[in-house]
């Protein structure tokens, strides 16, 4: 290869350089889009032919950008290429990319090119991984940031395509960063200020090859991190991670616990978030950084209500992340204050007669919807959808203390009940069959009937969604509009 591709940046002309674009996602036309404005020669190529792709792929043709669409797209490999970038959700098997290694040819994600032009100064990244709570956590951390009175934006599999950000005219101070194990694998030279896994279960699986090659993609997050690398004191394979991670001279290994916090740590004493990591006389005292009743309001502005565990711990990863990067004490009190969660991640759907109704539609792995359970005491669960290869013996084991009755959706509802079946044979279930297109009326309707004033009737499926529903968001407006109706009916 003839092109010094470490010898360009965004100041530099890629001119000559012929660049070939996997998938026309959202960070593929991202990408694609960047390397035509810098001079690349590039070419895009997917499978697919659905309308939004085309509106897509007639934007970059006006720009000169060669884009194939359609069946048979990635079939032959392009001549004389000289870099490939590729989206996140082609696995490394994908004969594209297993061509491409074959020819010596690099293969790089979005966000390895977005570090590769972020530029002298550019601004410096706050990098979240994970199983669960990543989205949750950037958002939170950008909040933090912005009560610093930070020019901070969170970027990456949040929404915002991290290269998107890095090319924003007027720079960021700082960007909240959420990477998944996708976006790690083909991620080689990033280099965060402080970076952090917040936990490990088995998921993507299959993209991966197993969950060994899983967690060591997660691990590369830590990979030259500069200040702190934070991780999970109640997960100690994070740890295990930064202990294995190559990080730059002087970064300082993190934790954050829900117990009371070591120095070197940030944790809870009562309800108050303790910082024993950042401050001078660490060993003997620690810095109040606000409490877990400053955790965001719910949808129904209730801070009342003690959030669930699994938020507070993304708020202490969040709130150690940023400490890293200076942030005062108050910010991060004010920046939890300010945080709203996403709709369906632990949101208020109602109270009929006596009985809460709460929509997690977003815990799509049996990890977050274990996570989900720990936080109620008497709970209906309404679970199932399609598992992806996951299993949920652990889940129930550990969750059926909790279980007043399982309500299953789904075309993998089988799963879960030969897992209830094994270890809480005595908890109530009822099966809803998935021939009904939207089953949430009667969902509603028998997890009410097995419900007693106090419990909690909670929609953390453990699966994803598209067997019955679009994606979890449409699902979880369907059981939000399935109490409403309940209520109305009461």
């Amino acid at each position: 290869m003839s092109v010094d591709l470490g010898a360009l940046g965004r100041e530099t002309s890629w001119q000559g350089v012929r660049a070939a674009v996997g998938g026309l996602g959202v960070s593929g036309f991202a990408a694609a889009d960047t390397l035509q404005h810098l001079g690349a020669d590039v070419i895009v190529l997917d499978d697919g032919d659905g309308d939004t792709l085309r509106e897509k792929a007639t934007l970059l043709e006006i720009l000169g950008v060669d884009v194939r669409l359609g069946p048979g797209s990635t079939a032959t490999f392009p001549e004389g290429i000289d870099l490939f970038v590729t989206s996140p959700g082609w696995a490394p098997t994908t004969p594209m990319l297993a061509d491409a290694a074959a020819r010596g040819i690099p293969v790089w994600g979005e966000v390895e090119l977005a570090w590769r032009l972020r530029g002298e100064g550019g601004a410096p990244w706050l990098a979240v991984t994970g199983t669960n709570g990543k989205t949750t956590t950037v958002q939170m951390l950008e909040s933090i940031l912005r009560a610093q009175g930070l020019n901070a934006l969170a970027v990456g599999n949040v929404g915002t395509p991290v290269l998107e950000a890095v090319m924003n005219p007027e720079p960021f101070d700082v960007l909240a960063v959420e990477l998944s194990s996708y976006q790690l694998h083909w991620s080689q030279s990033i280099s965060a200020r402080a970076s952090a896994v917040l936990n490990l279960a088995p998921d993507h699986i299959d993209w991966h090859g197993g969950i060994d090659a899983y967690t060591a993609d997660k691990g590369r997050i830590y990979q030259n991190t500069q200040v702190a690398c934070v991780y999970n004191v109640e997960d100690p394979v994070t740890e295990r991670l930064v202990e294995e991670a190559d990080v730059i001279e002087g970064c300082r290994a993190i934790g954050f616990t829900l117990g009371i916090p070591a120095p070197g740590m940030i944790g809870l004493v009562d309800d108050a978030i303790a910082d024993r990591a950042f401050i001078a006389g660490r060993v003997s005292s620690a810095a109040e950084l606000g409490t877990i009743h400053d955790i965001g309001l719910d949808a129904h502005g209730d801070r009342d209500r003690v959030p669930a565990p699994h938020m507070v711990a993304n708020a202490l990863a969040a709130a150690a992340l940023a400490r890293a990067h200076g942030v005062e004490p108050r910010a991060v009190r004010d920046g939890l204050r300010a945080f709203t969660p996403d709709a369906h991640r632990i949101a208020e759907a109602g109270e009929v007669a006596g009985v809460r109704y709460v929509d997690d539609s977003k815990a799509t792995n049996p990890h977050a919807a274990q996570a989900s359970l720990r936080g109620f005491e008497h709970v209906v669960w309404i679970a199932g959808g399609l598992a992806k290869g996951a299993t949920f013996d652990e889940l129930v084991s550990g969750a059926r203390d909790r279980l007043r009755g399982v309500v299953l959706i789904g075309a993998d509802r089988a799963l879960i009940a030969e897992a209830l079946r094994r270890h809480a044979p005595d908890v109530p279930v009822v099966e809803v069959d998935s021939g009904e297109t939207d089953p949430m009326d009667r969902v509603v309707e028998v997890a009410a009937s097995l419900a007693q004033p106090g419990d909690t009737v909670l929609l953390a499926p453990g699966c994803a969604s598209m067997d019955q529903f679009a994606n979890y968001a449409a699902r979880g407006d369907s059981f939000v509009a399935a109490v409403r109706r309940l209520r109305d009916r009461s």
